[in-house]
């Protein structure tokens, strides 16, 4: 029963770090949802009305986000994108690595250690990602100055 239990445990951890992966661009979006449907339903809205109102929040940040990030040509504008979608899910990557570590460690600097390196992986797989949305180029605007030989 200890091995079942010992691979069992490992399965689940693996669950959660590919779920934090898989899910860590959608910290931004979850967060401006979860705040626009809490406002709604502190303003007088009912459940479903602030139920509602946090999904179109949510996928419409996602979505503009996406758009702006490809349709931009300048890499300062994108990288800001970018960090803006990187840094919820840095922050939501050191909590749940923190959490993780603390079941197999006791306190101390090496759970910290390992919550910092969730959060740097969380946040780098949120920007990339992001990078994914970008169309690929169409050769033009390659830095050529000649045509090519045929």
């Amino acid at each position: 029963m200890l091995v079942i239990g010992i691979v069992l445990s490992v399965f689940g951890l693996g669950l959660f770090c590919w779920l934090l992966f898989t899910l860590a661009i959608y910290a931004l979006p979850f967060l401006a949802g979860l705040t626009a449907g809490l406002a709604a339903f502190h303003g007088g809205a009912g459940v479903t009305a602030a139920l509602g109102i946090g999904v179109l929040a949510g996928g419409a940040t996602l979505a503009l986000g996406q758009i702006a990030f490809a349709t931009t040509r300048t890499p300062l504008i994108r990288a800001i994108i970018g960090l803006l979608y990187a840094a919820p899910a840095t922050v939501a990557g050191y909590q749940v690595s923190f959490a993780l570590a603390g079941i197999g460690m006791s306190t101390g600097g090496w759970q910290m250690a390992f919550a910092v390196v969730g959060a740097v992986l969380s946040g780098g797989t949120a920007f990339s990602r992001m990078t994914l949305f970008v169309p690929p180029s169409d050769g033009q605007g390659s830095g050529r100055t000649h045509p090519p030989v045929s």
